[in-house]
């Protein structure tokens, strides 16, 4: 007997609370800002030099995880934290 899949779109019935906390702890994204923004998403932050792109690893709720100077090293943050990572357009 094989089993059926279906394409058939299902209405999920999520409370706002609980649409809110899909994917945390999860699920998390990479986000390029500039050092001039830091301290908006991160106040505790060290003072970083103007002009500078730093990469922002960002949890599914939009909560800030950690900074770094480059992607790859904010994507290996985040494999070392078992988060999968999606991409954002």
């Amino acid at each position: 007997m094989e089993a059926k899949i279906s394409s058939e779109p299902k209405n999920l019935n999520l409370t706002p609370e609980q649409f809110a906390h899909l994917g945390d702890g999860v699920i998390a994204y990479v986000r390029p800002m500039r050092s001039e923004d830091v301290t908006r998403y991160y106040p505790e932050a060290p003072q970083i030099p103007p002009g500078l792109t730093v990469f922002a690893l960002i949890g599914a709720d939009g909560a800030p995880l950690l900074l770094a100077d480059s992607p790859e090293g904010a994507i290996g943050n985040a494999r070392e934290n078992d988060l999968q990572m999606v991409s954002l357009h």
